[in-house]
């Protein structure tokens, strides 16, 4: 594979860009070589400066929900941007995505939109705290929630994958106000409430862990997190950037029938731009400025663009079959390349839910982060690359979740489950 265009680029980009990359995890650290500069996008496919064609199950991370360039998507952001990019005040379109948001999440009868998932997360956990007037949190080694100070603590994402489980920078006196428990172990998160009676203000959780890999709740976890949260006076909050409207029209809390007190979001409600939003119960939600005392704002919330992106998207997704397809197509991959696995004897564990999935180098169960840990990184470094000279473009890290878009066919499928037999024999 020739990458003679995209080396020169990632060279000049060292000398102006901290390792060359404006996100950690595309540097390729974890896998080595070098990344591929992406030129264009359409459909399932990515194209990159060399003019390399991949089949795409990274989707952006998670956004690109119904592919690249989604002729809907570019006729909204082109009407859109004729009548201007930004305003810093109210416009209609941001009333109808907060609205579609309430109506596809029934726990969230209020929200408030911001510009990342890393702002949404960090916004809601100052909102728990304000709520209860308390200041600890619980989070879950291996789950990420974004880079905000307090939340770099056993992350997940690219943390996880570039060995740095706390960042520098981070104060140990609030980051001693995190506590870490132990994802689908109750008993773990048990002893923090016994050890600290009413000081808890939160658990914040991915229900469905996707960043350290796609780890799903044990039968009974999330209910439990329930049960404790409002036995003691605590705000159970949802991390749903990857998951809503991912997993299924109501997000995870739809899929598992719980009804956390605030939910996070981001990617897919943004439509491919730069979109959070944070919401939940109205008494919780009325604490927010300028109806209440904790202070939130950002000048390109609500922007234009990306509410309008976001809201053909969602308008997309509610046609009907739409999650059915997605349900479908990624089953199909999955139970595909479990038989490829099968059949070169590598040990191997794929881990799907909806439409988001990984493939874990260890022979399984993945349920925790100890598990997914127990990966073999070094072979799924040769096996990404293998896969990348074979045009299948997935995430150059262990411990990221893949996406099937609306976009991918079934002749994509094939050919992907292809690829990876192919891309598997090599590494016997």
């Amino acid at each position: 594979m020739q990458l003679s265009k995209s080396e020169a680029l990632f060279a000049e980009a060292q000398k102006y860009i901290p390792g060359g990359v404006n996100s950690p995890v595309r540097s390729f650290k974890a896998v080595g070589g070098t990344p591929p500069f992406i030129a264009r996008g359409k459909g399932s496919r990515v194209w990159d400066v060399d003019g390399n064609e991949y089949i795409d199950y990274l989707g952006s991370w998670g956004p690109l929900v119904l592919g690249h360039a989604h002729p809907t998507i570019i006729e909204v952001l082109k009407k859109t941007a004729e009548g201007g990019t930004s305003f810093g005040a109210p416009v209609e379109q941001e009333v109808e995505l907060a609205k579609m948001i309430c109506e596809g999440l029934p726990s969230v009868e209020s929200v408030r939109l911001v510009s990342s998932g890393t702002e949404a997360c960090m916004s809601a956990i100052r909102l728990a705290r304000a709520f209860t007037s308390r200041d600890k949190i619980i989070k879950f080694a291996g789950c990420y929630h974004g880079h905000a100070d307090g939340l770099l603590v056993k992350a997940g994402s690219g943390a996880l994958t570039h060995g740095i489980p706390t960042s520098a920078g981070v104060p140990e006196s609030y980051a001693s106000e995190t506590l870490v428990a132990d994802y689908n172990d109750i008993e773990s998160v048990e002893r923090f409430f016994e050890a600290n009676p009413g000081g808890i203000a939160a658990i914040i959780i991915e229900p469905v862990a996707g960043n350290m890999g796609v780890v799903l709740p044990r039968e009974g976890f999330l209910a439990a997190l329930r049960k404790i949260t409002q036995d003691n006076g605590a705000l159970l909050i949802f991390d749903e950037v990857i998951t809503g409207f991912r997993v299924g029209p109501n997000g995870a809390q739809g899929l598992y029938g719980i009804a956390p007190d605030i939910t996070t979001m981001g990617k897919i409600i943004g439509g491919g731009l730069p979109v959070g939003a944070y919401g939940g119960r109205k008494d919780v939600m009325g604490m927010v400025a300028p109806l209440g005392a904790m202070y939130q704002a950002g000048t390109l919330s609500g922007n234009p663009l990306a509410v309008s992106a976001g809201i053909a998207t969602l308008t997309e997704l509610q046609k009907p079959g739409a999650f059915e397809r997605l349900d479908s197509l990624a089953q199909r991959l999955t139970d595909g390349l479990t038989k490829a696995f099968q059949a070169v004897e590598i040990p191997s564990t794929i881990n799907r839910v909806g439409s988001m999935f990984t493939g874990f180098f260890n022979p399984g169960p993945v349920e925790g982060l100890a598990n997914a840990e127990g990966s073999d990184t070094e072979m799924y470094g040769r096996y990404f690359h293998a896969m990348q000279e074979q045009g299948v473009y997935i995430a150059p890290s262990q411990f990221e979740a893949g996406f099937v878009s609306i976009a991918h066919t079934e002749a994509d499928i094939n050919a992907t489950i292809a690829k990876a037999e192919a891309a598997l024999s090599s590494l016997r």
